[in-house]
């Protein structure tokens, strides 16, 4: 093989061989400007993506490539020029670096990270017009080509999604909605992201409460929607638990009150042989102060002074723990026999 073959056609082959590249890392290898220029040129055997950045073949660019390519560009400046050969090795022989490498302090965020983390509603890698690359506030980067800079005064510890370092799913939920006016993306969005066990419905609305996404309508009304999802997966997760694990039918979804006296609170359950209350705590807050935890710890106390043994259960512990909560409410029956009996109260269905 000649000088003047294209490094694609014999490297192509190769999965765990990355064919993007930055100058840096070319001159490291004895790649001179000129060289890559000439090699970039029409109809040349490589091609420029971004900056700095360049495909070493001139095959169309995959959506890997394509977000291999912003995390370069955003690396540049950041690293070293990387370990290479001699000058004058040739083209031929550049060594690259494994797939996803990016030595920075950058990660994909947005509708790409969403992607990347196994989402089927935002489009395919390859048909996204941008691509989200999340940097500290202070990295002198500015958006080109289809690299959309996102800055943050600090920076979530990303996932490596197949090496290549991804905003943790609510994050890059949150700056895709940032960037999205469409209602029913946006409402697509965060059903998956709650159905599909991505993150919490209390985790998703804290980030974009930090993003002071709250104040527009459409996100609000989508937000509505993923608490009503989150809280239906956590109800029927909670149905499976008493089911699968052979706890007394409790009575489901019920009000408490005094005889003739004030409303004590409502109940995901409620066990009234033995004085066992259960909430599910499916907290989003939307504000600092967290009233809705304040009724919380106001109805808990009340129970227990009542004689009420209350157990409090996120959706999280439901989906990750389901046989250490089910010995929780266990635990909390059992014990029934040893508390005094419970001051008599009125159940209502809900």
């Amino acid at each position: 093989m000649n000088s003047d073959t294209p490094l694609s056609q014999r490297s192509l082959f190769h999965a765990d061989r990355d064919l993007v590249l930055t100058a840096a890392q070319l001159r490291a290898q004895g790649v001179s400007q000129a060289e890559t220029n000439e090699r970039c040129r029409p109809g040349g055997p490589w091609q420029q993506l971004l900056p700095g950045v360049y495909a070493l073949h001139s095959c169309a660019v995959s959506g890997e490539e394509r977000v291999r390519g912003a995390l370069r560009y955003a690396a540049r400046g950041n690293r070293g020029a990387g370990r290479g050969g001699q000058r004058g090795a040739g083209v031929r022989e550049v060594a690259v670096p494994p797939q996803g490498a990016t030595g920075g302090d950058a990660m994909i965020t947005g509708l790409a990270a969403l992607a990347l983390h196994g989402f089927s509603a935002p489009p395919p890698l390859p048909d996204q017009e941008f691509v989200d690359v999340l940097v500290p506030r202070l990295r002198r980067l500015r958006s080109t080509g289809y690299v959309r800079i996102v800055r943050a005064a600090s920076l979530p510890a990303p996932v490596l999604v197949n090496g290549v370092p991804v905003a943790p799913a609510a994050r890059a939920l949150a700056d895709a909605v940032a960037e999205l006016d469409d209602a029913g993306v946006v409402r697509r969005l965060m059903a998956e992201a709650v159905r599909d066990g991505h993150c919490e419905p209390a985790v998703a609305v804290r980030e974009l409460s930090r993003a002071k996404l709250l104040s527009r309508p459409h996100v609000m009304d989508a937000v509505d929607a993923l608490l009503a999802e989150g809280r239906a997966l956590a109800e029927n997760r909670l149905y499976r638990l008493v089911r699968d694990h052979a706890l007394p039918d409790p009575l489901w979804n019920v009000d408490l009150r005094l005889p003739g006296g004030p409303h004590l609170g409502g109940l995901d359950a409620y066990w009234p042989d033995h004085a066992v209350a259960l909430e599910l705590d499916v907290r989003a807050p939307r504000q600092e102060d967290d009233v809705l935890w304040a009724e919380y710890a106001r109805k808990r106390e009340t129970l227990e002074r009542l004689g009420i043994t209350v157990v409090h259960i996120t959706p999280r512990k439901l989906r990750e723990s389901m046989e250490q909560q089910a010995m929780v409410i266990r635990t909390a029956l059992l014990a029934a026999a040893d508390r005094p009996p419970s001051a008599y109260v009125v159940v209502l269905p809900r």
